[in-house]
């Protein structure tokens, strides 16, 4: 996922719960939507596994990052 700097949407996370992909990878522009939106799928059942920031804007106060989420459990049907 690539939101903008406003992040997911609550219909967007609710939309991936429902789905249940293993993985997860959320590039983020900025961190206090990161961290929201972190703790609404830590909440639906996934893990943070890493985080990897990158400055793609030296000399300003800018900082990218990736996220990799993972599924704490499987269901299987």
């Amino acid at each position: 996922m690539d939101p903008p700097r406003s992040g997911l949407d609550k219909r967007v996370v609710d939309a991936l719960l429902a789905q249940g992909p293993r993985t997860l990878a959320y590039v983020s522009c900025d961190p206090s939507t990161l961290a929201r939106d972190a703790a609404r799928l830590a909440a639906g059942g996934y893990r943070l596994k890493q985080v990897t920031p990158f400055d793609l804007f030296p000399q300003t106060y800018h900082i990218e990052s990736i996220s990799l989420f993972e599924i704490k459990w499987v269901c299987f049907k």
